[in-house]
């Protein structure tokens, strides 16, 4: 009876044991797994990032060619206001303006539009072909670029035959369209509480893009 329990108490141990030893091996193998994952979440950032630099290098290489534009004076946001369009159903209000010429000349002119709970707000931007002033927005010219979350999304487009991007936040349901025209003027427009990005490229349309570029 005493050498039946003897071996009983042994088997009993030898089994928590075992047990100890399976559930360490679990442990060790979750932790791999772990480092694993973390391994490759930090490669596809990397990549992520090389390939958001690459964007931009070629952005920047897009707008660099194609001419040797010297900054000059930015046209009067006079000029640019009187191309503000009218929208049909879309309450226009009074638009405003400004130029400056420190520490870079620009001027900028802008417009709003309201309807109901929505509004809309149109700006056009005179770089003078100052890239100080383009170059953050490279990687967003560059064609091919896009980038996608849960709430929405921002890509590269054409907006009235021009290039540009445009971004939508599904729940705020925020849009907003951006065109680079003639490498020089920057058209952003801007929307709340709107259905879709439609209605602003339809106010984008609208814009006589070749009588802004030819602005001097």
């Amino acid at each position: 009876m005493k050498r039946f329990v003897y071996i009983a108490a042994v088997a009993a141990l030898t089994g928590v044991g075992a047990c100890g030893k399976s559930t360490e091996e679990q442990r060790k193998e979750e932790a791999a797994k772990q480092a694993e994952q973390t391994a490759k979440t930090a490669e596809q950032a990397s990549q992520q990032a090389a390939k958001g630099l690459e964007q931009m290098a070629k952005g920047l290489e897009a707008m660099a060619s194609g001419g040797d534009q010297k900054p000059v004076a930015p046209v009067s946001f006079h000029d640019m206001q009187a191309l503000f369009p009218e929208l049909d159903g879309w309450t226009k209000e009074k638009p405003t303006g400004e130029r400056m010429t420190s520490p870079f000349a620009y001027s900028q002119a802008q417009v709003r539009y309201t309807k109901g709970e929505s509004n809309i707000e149109l700006k056009i931007v005179d770089s003078g072909f100052n890239q100080l002033l383009l170059t953050p927005y490279a990687m967003f010219l560059q064609a091919g670029y896009e980038k996608e979350t849960e709430s929405g999304y921002e890509k590269s487009v054409q907006v009235a035959n021009q290039p540009g991007w445009e971004k939508w936040n599904s729940e705020g349901k925020d849009g907003e369209l951006n065109a680079l025209v003639g490498k020089r003027f920057l058209v952003t427009i801007e929307g709340n509480q709107i259905a879709d990005t439609k209605v602003l490229h339809d106010i984008a349309g609208k814009i006589d893009m070749n009588k802004l570029a030819a602005l001097k």
